[in-house]
């Protein structure tokens, strides 16, 4: 297929296995329902055919047509034979989008989550400012906004590791001179997992359901019976959820593709939301974006934390995955089965949730001594016996 310009909608309405074309912007809808941007053009006489990413990873349209637009920049920049030493001022929407394609050839470490931070955080805050131009003061207006936004420590760290990868490479790439700024660290919590009590999880339920946004409501659910990760649970398929064996299928989970089982509870409200759903739905949260579903909630998340007598800045949507993690390991589910329903890579880092309030280990101590006290009280068989 092929249309005069690409839209948004007309990209939504495509079926697994159809392509839109034009422009140079190629759209392919796979058979996982995932969408794939690439562009094929030419420039000065030169085709260049590059894969943009996935929709699943936070790539957009947008981002395809100013790829193109930066490559055809570039080519008219090295048409003007710069003095050598001469640098063109580049901003950072330029550089961030350079940056993630030099990655993706080289392969790159964690390219998913690199490109959600600069998307949705990184590149609406810098925007075209001059890479160069970036000095301490704005990178600790940047902490100081995703704070305020409901961020943690641990998460704006995250992002501002990444910003600094960004500047180290552009660094040994030639984009900059130097460094603009030492990026900032923020004071983590020592270990420690913030999680919901029984009382706190009842009364941010209570107040999702009544919040003026559906969404919200299936969303915490999802997350605490689930241990599921933000974009996991926004991007659920219809095709992926089997109520019969009470699984979620996550194709693209960040330690790679995994059944997520589920409970009755939540098999039982999904079965209820599915039957409400118009018959041609994919997406269990659609939504008017780029990817056909929700992409971000924060906002109604903060004031259901808020409207529950909860602190949005310490109450986060990654809480609720640390909430039903901490609860499984204090119900006594040994940590291999933890990590086969949190999806953690390795045992170490389900092995944190295990100090989180001392009673489950205190039972387990109970217990020990129930055995051996047992033990020494049993009579000994005699050696002739």
């Amino acid at each position: 297929m092929s249309a005069k310009r690409l839209t948004r909608l007309e990209l939504r309405r495509l079926q697994p296995g159809q392509q839109l074309t034009s422009g140079g912007i190629h759209f392919e809808r796979l058979a996982n329902g995932d969408g794939r941007y690439s562009v094929n053009i030419m420039v000065d006489r030169v085709r260049i055919h590059r894969v943009v990413g996935l929709e699943s990873e936070g790539v957009t349209l947008t981002q395809a047509e100013r790829l193109i637009e930066r490559l055809r920049t570039e080519a008219r920049e090295s048409r003007l034979s710069l003095p050598k030493g001469r640098k063109v001022a580049l901003g950072f929407s330029s550089a961030a989008d350079a940056y993630l394609e030099r990655l993706d050839a080289s392969q790159g470490r964690n390219m998913v989550k690199k490109r959600q931070q600069i998307a949705q955080h990184l590149k609406p805050f810098f925007a075209d400012k001059p890479l160069s131009k970036i000095a301490r003061f704005d990178l600790q207006r940047y902490v100081k906004q995703r704070r305020e936004q409901g961020a943690s420590p641990a998460t704006v760290n995250r992002e501002l590791a990444t910003l600094s990868h960004l500047f180290s490479q552009a660094l040994a790439w030639g984009w900059i001179d130097q460094v603009p700024g030492r990026v900032p660290r923020l004071r983590e919590s020592g270990g420690r997992v913030v999680y919901l009590t029984s009382e706190q999880i009842s009364r941010l339920l209570n107040a999702a359901k009544a919040d003026r946004r559906w969404e919200i409501y299936p969303f915490i659910l999802i997350a605490l019976h689930t241990g599921m990760r933000l974009m996991e649970i926004l991007s659920i398929r219809r095709a992926d959820i089997d109520l019969v064996r009470r699984m979620i299928r996550i194709p693209h989970a960040k330690a790679g593709p995994r059944d997520q089982p589920i409970t009755v509870e939540l098999a039982d409200s999904l079965r209820e939301w599915l039957a409400m759903a118009a018959p041609d739905q994919v997406w269990l949260f659609p939504a008017n974006s780029a990817s056909g579903h929700t992409v971000e909630i924060a906002h109604s998340f903060r004031r259901v934390v808020a409207a529950a007598g909860l602190d949005p800045r310490e109450v986060t949507r990654h809480t609720l995955r640390h909430t039903a993690i901490t609860h499984l390991v204090q119900s006594g589910v040994d940590l291999p089965t933890v990590q086969r329903i949190s999806g953690h890579k390795t045992l170490a880092m389900v092995a944190r949730y295990s100090h989180q309030n001392g009673e489950h280990i205190q039972a387990a101590m109970d217990q020990l001594q129930e055995r051996i006290t047992q033990e020494l009280h049993r009579p000994q068989k005699s050696l002739g016996g």
